[in-house]
């Protein structure tokens, strides 16, 4: 079975459900064991339950041999070792996308305590209600080189000089890579400077070095060929939001726009939450009005955990946390008393090959939601607004059923004691 498998997928004990070369088959559970069960018995039949679905999890369990250092050249200098975070596994989590669909097990990367329990609560609640619905709208990166010129009417010409110039700009990128294309050109002047926002696609790959030897090649395309030329001029202006929240993403893309939506019963809510749908509204709109003050890059409870947990488990760059998790979270009452809850993602930069993505946990990761290698970075974003969302109403349940302290309490390191380790 793959990564799309039934909620009670099951089959015999054999050798797929052992814990390791050499161990005794441990019997593989019809669903995994109680996200706060925290024992070596717990652990191999979460492992067992995964390989019995059809998963690799050698890397992940710690059994399989390290990368020869010789490998990780181009991503790592003064290597001595590896930063080992936790993984812990929720789900299956329904996804009826547009790209992503079936039922998906989500590895998260985290030291936080309650954060995976939180997710899976969630997602059992989101299963009962049909599941989420998901879509990735747009996709485009960005970079946003400028060129400062003696005045205002040479840097207003150089503008035209861009616009007769963009078949040979489309060429000089595409010489760069085979993947990486020239989408749309935004030149801006201010005063005697120019920025040019150009847009990629990037295919597969989050595209972060792509897009800038593209940015660089239209450079020096427009130095060669421009009638104008400039006094000074930078690959990138800052402008384009590179791991920086900013609001530019929110009039299209940056990496890719994913949305994810779902709708929620009075009974759902009650079941789970101890919270009825006007109180999870009221919840929300209060916390808008406390995020509009705070003066926050869009309007969201906690992006960050779930976009974060994934980044780091799937090997992709976890700077880009601070873009990705700039979201629109809505929470509103439907005409028949229900929640409609949403999520749109317009920043995330992610990716299925390149970068961190050959590490052998990310490639057992991605493999794991069904998006390993090329043709599944558009799977991965809704895959990531699906939890995103799942993040979304666990906090706003918690604080609308007045549980959210309780929550950290109970099952935080402090009330376990592990400070003491």
């Amino acid at each position: 079975m793959n990564s799309e498998t039934s909620h009670g997928a099951t089959g015999p004990t054999d050798s797929a459900g052992a814990t390791g070369a050499g161990e005794a088959p441990v019997a593989a559970p019809r669903r995994l064991p109680a996200t706060a069960e925290c024992s070596s018995e717990a652990t191999a039949a979460r492992l067992a339950r995964l390989r019995l679905d059809g998963h690799a999890v050698d890397h992940l369990a710690g059994i399989a041999l390290d990368l020869d250092p010789a490998q990780l050249a181009g991503s790592i200098e003064g290597h001595i070792g590896y930063a080992r975070v936790p993984i812990g596994v929720a789900g299956p989590l329904k996804v009826q996308g547009v790209q992503a669909s079936g039922d998906f097990f989500v590895p998260f990367a985290t030291s936080e305590g309650t954060l995976v329990a939180s997710f899976q609560h969630a997602f059992n609640a989101m299963n009962r209600s049909g599941g989420v619905r998901t879509a990735v709208t747009d996709e485009r990166v960005g970079r946003a080189p400028c060129f400062e010129f003696a005045d205002l009417p040479t840097a207003a010409a150089f503008v035209g000089e861009v616009h007769r110039l963009r078949a040979q700009l489309e060429e000089a990128v595409r010489s760069t890579s085979r993947f990486c294309r020239l989408r749309e050109v935004h030149p801006a002047v201010i005063g005697n400077t120019v920025y040019v926002m150009l847009e990629f696609v990037t295919g597969d790959a989050a595209g972060q070095n792509m897009v800038t030897a593209g940015a660089q090649a239209v450079c020096e395309c427009l130095l060669a060929n421009a009638a104008q030329k400039p006094l000074t001029w930078l690959v990138e202006s800052a402008l384009s939001g590179d791991k920086r929240a900013t609001a530019m993403a929110f009039r299209g893309a940056r990496g890719r726009n994913a949305s994810a939506e779902i709708v929620l019963s009075a009974k759902v809510l009650r079941g789970y939450w101890r919270a009825d749908p006007s109180a999870m509204v009221r919840c929300w709109q209060q916390a808008v009005a406390g995020m509009a003050q705070s003066g926050a890059t869009g309007l969201q409870g906690n992006a960050a955990n779930a976009v974060a947990a994934l980044f780091i488990a799937c090997g992709q760059d976890v700077a880009c946390v601070c873009e990705a998790s700039t979201a629109l979270t809505r929470v509103e009452l439907t005409r028949d008393g229900n929640v409609y809850l949403s999520v749109t993602l317009p920043n995330l930069i992610v990716g299925t090959v390149g970068g961190g993505t050959y590490l052998p946990t990310a490639q057992e990761c991605l493999a794991m939601l069904g998006c390993r290698g090329t043709g599944n970075a558009a799977k991965f974003a809704e895959i990531i607004a699906a939890v995103v969302l799942a993040g979304e109403l666990s906090v706003v349940g918690a604080m609308a059923g007045g549980a959210f302290a309780g929550a950290h309490a109970s099952g935080g390191r402090k009330a376990l004691g592990t400070a003491a380790i």
